[in-house]
């Protein structure tokens, strides 16, 4: 006998009310929090709160507490005065690559008073991972570690899905956004959770040019705290412009995304510890011997006159357009071994404030540094060949701009 689709439909419900039980539904604090969290109306403020308490949390920390409380007393105090002594043939190329450059490309040898001034391999080089890297870097990671373990990410990914729908991407992007914040080679790599060609190409190029690693972050929060609003407010807006004028010419599609939303849950000491102690150790693997190594190349460049010449070579660049001292070039060069060591060049080069902001965001958005061109490598030649094509118009159009809106404010040179 053939039943009509109504007569199934009363059968299913039939033998449904007999097999299946159904528990009584409570809604419980944990949930209705759950719910906040991902409506726009009380989502978007607790998102607001919960990434101020992270920086805060991060600058307290790293910048206060750790860099300026304990490393800098530690670095300036006793191992750079004890180094400078003990290191032989002061004024040599030697004592001016390894322990302190004394007063980099000036005329004549003066013994610098702090680690970041002497860049040398053993005082810059190590001052910079260990005294201003390792402490942002150890609270960048412990933060997003208890946000990943409440299970707060995925509810942010909900929250910013129809924001980053302009730029092309969803709500998944924002992973390997965070995840640039603390470096961009995992950020990279995290670009495979998107599911098109597309997507993965727009991630990939923005997190190269417009996202600061925590190294870069930590040091700017020393050397130019008063400038980061302004600085991370034109990185943000670049982000969004350019992310979306390539939403507009690279071809493919942008599709939705589904995704299962868990409870909130305790967070585990034991996941939270074996994240932090597997990010710091692989990024110390790849930061401290290209911070050293970067120390050593820009002496080199400063010793041999290479460095005096691109400043002369680019300067109707560098000035004209941009707006920055000739100097820029020595940065420039540092950046693509490590945009933390660049900035921290940068504090010493005499400039106006709107110089600085210029200089540090195209230290930025200039050429990835090295690490991360290689994980760029790793993900197709093609791509990498386009995301540089894509940064060099960026870095001209962008750089350009920022130099235009402080004419017209009247900030710049």
């Amino acid at each position: 006998m053939t039943l009509s689709l109504e007569e199934r439909w009363t059968l299913i419900d039939k033998i449904s009310r007999e097999t299946v039980t159904f528990g009584k539904y409570e809604h419980t604090l944990k949930d209705a929090i759950g719910e906040l969290t991902v409506k726009p109306l009380t989502g978007i403020p607790v998102a607001i709160a919960i990434m101020y308490g992270f920086w805060s949390a991060f600058g307290s920390f790293a910048g206060t507490l750790m860099t300026d409380g304990f490393f800098v007393k530690l670095f300036d105090g006793y191992w750079l005065p004890w180094l400078q002594g003990a290191f032989p043939g002061q004024g040599s190329w030697l004592y001016s690559i390894m322990v302190d450059a004394g007063g980099l490309g000036g005329s004549e040898f003066v013994l610098s008073d702090t680690c970041f001034e002497a860049f040398g391999v053993l005082t810059s080089g190590i001052f910079v991972a260990i005294g201003v890297v390792l402490p942002a870097i150890s609270i960048f990671y412990l933060m997003l570690a208890l946000l990943e373990d409440v299970g707060y990410m995925p509810r942010l990914a909900v929250l910013l899905d129809t924001v980053l729908h302009r730029v092309g991407l969803h709500g998944y992007a924002i992973v390997p956004t965070i995840l640039s914040l603390g470096c961009n080679v995992p950020g990279v790599a995290a670009t495979r959770i998107l599911e098109t060609k597309k997507q993965r190409f727009i991630m990939m190029t923005l997190l190269a040019i417009f996202i600061p690693c925590g190294a870069q972050i930590g040091i700017m929060d020393k050397v130019v705290p008063a400038l980061m609003g302004w600085i991370l407010l034109y990185l943000i807006i670049g982000y969004f412009i350019f992310g979306y004028i390539l939403n507009k010419v690279v071809p493919g599609k942008a599709p939705e995304f589904l995704i299962d939303v868990p409870p909130y849950r305790k967070p585990l000491m034991r996941n939270i510890t074996k994240k932090i102690w597997g990010r710091i150790t692989g990024f110390f693997k790849v930061a401290l011997p290209f911070v050293m190594l970067g120390c050593a190349i820009v002496n080199v460049l400063y010793l041999l006159g290479v460095i005096q010449w691109l400043g002369d070579v680019l300067a109707p660049i560098f000035v004209g357009w941009f707006g920055v001292p000739k100097e820029t070039a020595g940065p420039l060069v540092a950046a693509f071994l490590r945009k933390d060591l660049a900035v921290a060049q940068l504090s010493v080069i005499n400039m106006t404030d709107y110089q600085r902001i210029t200089a540090v965001v195209l230290v930025t958005i200039y050429f990835p540094c090295v690490a991360t061109f290689a994980m760029m490598l790793k993900e197709g030649w093609k791509e990498l060949i386009a995301a540089i094509g894509v940064l060099i118009i960026v870095v001209f159009t962008y750089g350009g701009l920022i130099h235009l809106i402080g004419i017209i404010l009247g900030v710049a040179e």
